[in-house]
């Protein structure tokens, strides 16, 4: 298993400790801060560069899509994997031109663990909560666009 720091960014506290310390518990893996707004995202990503950012989309200051063009900008070499609840195909296409792997909060408990792994290890990660959705190949795997 890849070792990787992690910035968590979620806005509702409860929920944003619940995610560290299930990862918490992964001896290779170090939560090295947790953000509440998409702003705040963008100025520690710079700071910190972590591995991976997990990330929210329905942020306050700067909404997840938003941050993650930033955070592309300022540390490109991160992995984001988001975690929302927002799972419609749109958002879902997307939050992966960004990003390299897309968690349903509903799926957290079952999948989150697996999805950073598969994503530190340059998998992309889709919850099982989207396998109805139908996705091309060549959408799931764009460059990062807004450069």
């Amino acid at each position: 298993m890849l070792s990787a720091r992690i910035l968590v960014v979620e806005d509702f506290e409860p929920w944003r400790r619940l995610i560290s310390s299930m990862l918490e518990k992964e001896p290779h893996l170090d939560i090295i801060s947790e953000v509440s707004d998409g702003l705040e995202a963008v100025r520690k990503a710079k700071e910190l560069k972590p591995e991976l950012i997990l990330l929210d989309i329905g942020l306050p200051k700067l909404n997840g899509m938003d941050a993650a063009r930033q955070i592309r900008r300022v540390t490109p070499k991160a992995k984001i994997l988001f975690l929302s609840q927002e799972c419609s195909a749109v958002v879902v296409r997307e939050a992966l031109r960004f990003g390299a792997g897309f968690v349903v909060k509903a799926d957290a408990g079952r999948e989150l663990v697996s999805a950073v792994k598969a994503v530190l290890l340059g998998e992309l990660f889709l919850s099982s909560a989207l396998s109805g959705h139908t996705f091309e190949a060549a959408a799931l795997r764009l460059a990062p666009e807004g450069l």
